[in-house]
């Protein structure tokens, strides 16, 4: 492999955070969809303006008043289910080909890591509900950074925690903010597009784009 070093995103990268939303789809009825897309759009903006006012909240804070948001647009559907919802989103479902691409990079000699928004308690427990505590060497939270993406400094974690030039460093996200952002830090990045959404920040374009993560190995 060129690259040796692998650091991923977790929210839309290793984690599906339509998941929560989706595993109780019968009893929230039609709109749900409608409501998880809001809850992950309220979750990131409430982080960019976070980090912009340079007042750091929990991201398990923001993931709560954003549903808390999104039930109040959507009043379809009961906010009964609030509590459920933000017990389901401590144990997201991982993509399905997370585990095994995981693995077999571990297996070649690559060191991995995730790098996310997500406060450390989120990040645990979503890595350990997917049982992924075993192939990665670092699960870096922005809460040691005290800002969220795409400030630099998070990206920088990175870099200082394993003493390593951001060149060295493949990065992937299915978020194309935060390619832009990695690719402006130096890393290489990979877009994980699996919406297929059309491409933007075209001054920091990715490497790579890809439309899950199966593809990574032979890429790499």
């Amino acid at each position: 492999m060129q690259f040796s070093a692998f650091v991923f995103d977790a929210y839309g990268t290793l984690f599906d955070v339509h998941a929560a939303v989706r595993r109780h789809a019968g009893a929230i009825g039609s709109d749900g969809q409608v409501l998880s897309e809001i809850w992950r759009a309220k979750q990131l903006e409430y982080s960019w303006i976070s980090t912009l006012m340079g007042q750091h909240v929990d991201f398990w804070t923001l993931t709560e008043r954003a549903l808390d948001f999104a039930l109040k647009k959507v009043p379809s559907v009961d906010p009964a289910h609030r509590e459920a919802l933000l017990e389901a989103y401590w144990h997201l479902d991982c993509y399905p080909e997370v585990p095994a691409v995981l693995k077999a990079l571990k297996a070649a000699g690559a060191r991995l890591a995730i790098l996310s928004n997500g406060s450390m308690p989120m990040l645990e427990a979503a890595v350990r509900s997917a049982a992924l505590d075993s192939v990665l060497d670092d699960v870096l939270s922005v809460d040691l950074a005290g800002k969220f993406k795409t400030d630099p400094a998070v990206y920088d974690l990175v870099t200082t925690t394993w003493r390593i030039y951001p060149n060295a460093v493949s990065f992937q996200s299915s978020n194309r903010w935060d390619i832009a952002g990695a690719a402006l830090y130096g890393f290489r990045t990979v877009w994980i597009n699996r919406t297929q959404q059309p491409n933007e920040y075209t001054d920091f374009p990715p490497d790579l784009i890809l439309p899950s993560l199966k593809g990574l190995i032979t890429a790499s």
